[in-house]
């Protein structure tokens, strides 16, 4: 399991006696914190959760630009995970590097969490107990330990999977694996661009896109595994809202153009509005605030896929 629990230091009377009034009270909070949180935790494992993130810190855009604070977003990665957490699911953090990823900072904002400033702090505050984020496990040691553990894929947005995981070969064995075993795929808001990875030469696919080439992007797709699946991704409306408020430039190219040039059936609605869909065992959320309807998707399919195993 990639989310240990980590030991609950109590700090002697010694060490407490040497410090402030106000420095006891933030450490008791603390360790207040960190108990609750091993509590509502502490469940029986019904299965395992494999969950994606980037391994990136600077993503690419026109111009020569980077933005080098592209990541995931907090709300994207830890609604889903603290609730699969809840319902008893182990969760595996994987990246392409092992490295630690890093937080979109226009994600830790109150409006992710229905305006509600103290929400935000208890997320980030959940995020700090999650280990396995800090040291993810490598994509690679993942599938070299076996893919079959895992009851399902997540991939939370933030721009982070447009930096490496679209057109990540581990990535992509990933993906195909769980669309062989039809086990549930979810991708949230960015976190789509990752279905791409599953092409079989996804970097050249990726490359005619970022040059503007549709034609030869589209040419280079053919029979990827997602044709004809009914998805939705962020879209161009939203991003080019965001691209002068948060990233300070162009992406190279649009998540939901990208997705329907290589063969999806691409929906999405009005900017900053909740929108899941499920093809198949393709669960996808348009962004951000399509976090809870996302799990009310995904749960379910879990539950229907291990009945279904149990079954058989």
């Amino acid at each position: 399991m990639n989310v240990p629990s980590a030991p609950i230091l109590v700090p002697s009377v010694q060490q407490l006696g040497a410090r402030p009034i106000s420095d006891l009270m933030d450490l008791l909070a603390n360790i207040g914190n960190r108990l609750n949180f091993k509590k509502e935790n502490k469940m029986t494992t019904k299965g395992k959760v494999l969950v994606l993130v980037s391994s990136g810190h600077g993503l690419p855009l026109k111009d020569g630009k980077v933005y080098t604070g592209a990541g995931y977003y907090l709300n994207e990665l830890t609604v889903p995970v603290r609730a699969l957490m809840k319902e008893g699911y182990e969760i595996t953090f994987a990246n392409p590097k092992g490295n630690t990823p890093q937080m979109d900072v226009h994600s830790a904002v109150a409006d992710f969490f229905g305006g509600d400033e103290a929400k935000l702090q208890d997320y980030l505050k959940f995020r700090d107990t999650l280990t396995g984020l800090k040291n993810p496990t490598r994509i690679s040691d993942v599938i070299a330990s076996g893919l079959d553990q895992y009851d399902a894929v997540f991939v939370p947005g933030g721009h982070g999977p447009m930096m490496d995981l679209l057109d990540d070969p581990d990535a992509g064995t990933v993906l195909r694996h769980f669309h062989k075993t039809s086990k549930p795929t979810a991708v949230l808001c960015h976190g789509g661009i990752s279905l791409l990875a599953a092409l079989p030469n996804s970097t050249e696919v990726v490359a005619a896109l970022s040059a503007g080439d549709a034609a030869g992007a589209r040419a280079k797709a053919q029979g990827w595994i997602y044709s004809g699946y009914k998805m939705t991704v962020f879209s161009t409306a939203e991003e080019q809202q965001r691209e002068p408020l948060e990233i300070g430039g162009n992406v190279l190219f649009y998540p939901d153009f990208a997705l329907r040039t290589a063969g999806g059936d691409v929906s999405v609605v009005a900017p900053w509005q909740s929108y899941v869909l499920q093809d198949r065992e393709v669960i996808s959320g348009q962004n951000p605030f399509s976090d809870q309807a996302l799990l009310n998707l995904l749960l379910p399919a879990l539950n229907r896929k291990k009945e279904s195993v149990s079954a058989a």
